[in-house]
């Protein structure tokens, strides 16, 4: 197979694959909304809240509406937020889940009328969902791209933004639902975060090992050789007693943690070791690179 078509076989693949992540994240979303959070009257953050606020009030559809309330974001964020590719991803990941969240509503029934179950599964499904659609480089629409357009102008941070945006939407439920129901909606929120949270580092994580020894020679050898791992030799200085101190850095996987330390012990049994967690590794034995903006549309079809 020639470069270029290697090339733009593994583009496809990587496409479809993102694609597939965005199309269960939303399938997830929906059923998390609609089994868990809409039978139930819990309120959810951004505009699907809303949505859902204005369903207990008037009757209308919640998907339809999520879908509607999305459309002037998608004119203002089309251009400043990636163009092309950010805007057939999220309208691809906005139109299935408001289709899944209406057109599930005549065969799901809630699973479970226990405030605690339904607000800790109802957060991790829709936790997991969203987890899956950002780690695809899409987006849910909504808040996010409200939070990423006070970003590229004010320099806000997006947490600050989407949290003011929640606030707002549980206040006016407060008023709807009661004091009650805000608690069990801050729980869902609670565990929505760690769950997108977990879905984005689950597999990239790593560890980060700092090695502070007077004979770094036969620890960098064993690293090398026996882990396959790279080391990078730091020049330290003792803070108390001015000598000149090797200090190693090197990162490796979970599983090969006691191996380390074994190498370590055994090169040099005085050595000060600091192991840490690295939440995401890119480069050469981990991660590849990833273009940090996406091509202009003229150079980008794929979606």
């Amino acid at each position: 197979m020639r470069p270029k078509a290697h090339s733009t076989a593994r583009r496809v693949l990587a496409v479809g694959y993102d694609y597939t992540l965005m199309t269960v994240g939303a399938l997830l979303v929906a059923l998390a909304v609609r089994v868990f959070l809409v039978p139930n009257n819990v309120i959810t953050g951004g505009l699907t809240g809303v949505a859902q606020l204005l369903s207990s009030i008037f009757g209308t559809p919640v998907g339809l509406v999520v879908l509607i309330l999305n459309v002037p974001l998608l004119i203002f964020g089309w251009r400043r937020l990636g163009g092309f590719v950010f805007g057939v991803r999220t309208i691809y990941t906005l139109v299935l889940m408001a289709l899944a969240i209406d057109l599930l509503a005549p065969y799901v029934r809630p699973v479970t009328s226990e405030p605690l179950l339904y607000s800790l599964y109802g957060g991790l499904l829709d936790g997991v969902g969203l987890g899956l659609i950002l780690r695809a480089r899409g987006t849910a629409g909504g808040t996010d791209i409200v939070a990423r357009l006070v970003e590229t102008q004010f320099g806000i941070q997006p947490g600050r933004t989407l949290l003011i945006c929640d606030l707002v939407v549980f206040s006016g439920a407060f008023f709807a639902y009661g004091a009650e129901k805000i608690l069990y909606a801050l729980l869902v929120t609670f565990v929505c975060t760690r769950a997108v949270d977990f879905v984005l580092t689950a597999g990239r994580g790593a560890r980060q090992a700092l090695i502070i020894t007077e004979r770094p020679d036969g620890i960098t050898q064993a690293l090398l050789h026996d882990l396959g791992r790279g080391v990078t030799v730091l020049e330290g200085v003792g803070g108390y007693t001015g000598t000149a101190r090797a200090v190693l850095l090197c990162i490796i996987i979970r599983s090969e943690v006691g191996a380390l330390k074994a190498a370590v012990a055994a090169a040099d049994p005085h050595a000060f070791v600091v192991i840490g967690e690295a939440s995401e590794v890119i480069g050469e034995g981990f991660r590849p690179m990833l273009p940090s903006r996406p091509a202009p549309p003229e150079d980008r079809a794929d979606g």
